[in-house]
């Protein structure tokens, strides 16, 4: 059946990993635009002022501290949203965290964490919020990146969990919209390099203070892309150019994009030395001072 979903001010929308980039400027947006937010993630403080901040200004938010990785915390968030709303119309799988290093090298411990908020965060999100959008319609999001097509040096773990996603996705798509026919749009987002603190939230091997390639995206254009795949129903979207341009090669030209993907290497690193490597891999991202910001070190 077609699904047909709501207009964003008639919305409510669960948006994990909501305390900083992607996720933040996904809450920041769809407020103006009247949506009624639950916003879930680890730092719990920022959270609650970005909640506050948001009601301050008009809109209809609540905070609900939150690791996904965690089940039972992620079910917990489902039932807040319905506590406070009634019901769910948009569920978007945000919440993401990595590690800069070389594929042979690291711990199995932080690898694990890793596939457990990427990989079972969003597994997590999509079984607590399908029970909800079975019964009434809406959509089901999740942020990918380029690299669920592609590849980035020093980034393996990081990549191997956004490729397992898109799997995922790609299978619970088929079987939620094409065999059983349900009112559910299954979206994955897939977005180039974005200029958020992604750096600073990652665990870094590396003796430089890593950084994210140019040209960067600016949040906001993910968290457009995520809006309106919350209005109509969308398959997959690339956003920004490169992301089109490299998830293309590395499927055509797979060779080219090994080749491209190696001459890159020197920009994963910054010219200093690193400045929180544990990064907030294994706890919230205020605790390092990474959280409440759109925009990666230095920028708004």
């Amino acid at each position: 059946m077609a699904t047909k979903l709501k207009k964003l001010s008639d919305q409510v929308m669960v948006i994990t990993g909501a305390s900083s980039g992607i996720g933040l400027a996904t809450a920041e947006a769809a407020a103006r635009e009247g949506v009624s937010l639950v916003l879930a993630a680890r730092s719990e403080q920022t959270l609650r002022d970005v909640a506050n901040r948001i009601t301050a200004a008009g809109g209809n938010a609540v905070a609900v501290p939150c690791d996904v990785a965690d089940r039972a915390q992620v079910e917990a968030v489902a039932a807040a949203a319905v506590a406070r709303f009634g019901r769910i119309d948009t569920w978007v799988n945000n919440a993401g965290i990595g590690t800069y290093g070389r594929a042979d090298e690291g711990s199995e411990a932080d690898a694990r964490r890793v596939f457990d908020v990427n990989f079972w965060g969003a597994v997590n999100g999509c079984l607590a919020a399908l029970p909800h959008l079975k019964r009434h319609g809406g959509a089901l999001i999740t942020v990918g990146s380029e690299v669920s097509d592609a590849a980035a040096p020093l980034m393996a773990i990081y990549v191997a969990s956004k490729h397992a996603i898109k799997g995922y996705v790609d299978v619970l798509r088929i079987e939620v919209e094409d065999v059983d026919k349900l009112p559910v749009a299954v979206t994955l987002i897939q977005p180039t390099a974005v200029d958020t603190p992604f750096p600073q939230h990652a665990k870094n091997e590396m003796d430089k203070e890593p950084k994210l390639p140019n040209p960067m995206i600016e949040p906001k254009d993910v968290a457009e892309a995520i809006l309106a795949a919350a209005v109509s129903p969308t398959r997959e979207k690339k956003v920004g150019a490169t992301s089109v341009l490299n998830t293309t090669v590395a499927k055509i030209l797979p060779g080219l994009g090994d080749k491209l993907a190696a001459a890159r290497i020197g920009d994963l690193a910054a010219d200093a030395p690193p400045l929180n490597p544990d990064g907030s891999l294994h706890r919230p991202s205020e605790d390092i001072g990474a959280a409440g910001r759109t925009h990666g070190a230095g920028q708004k």
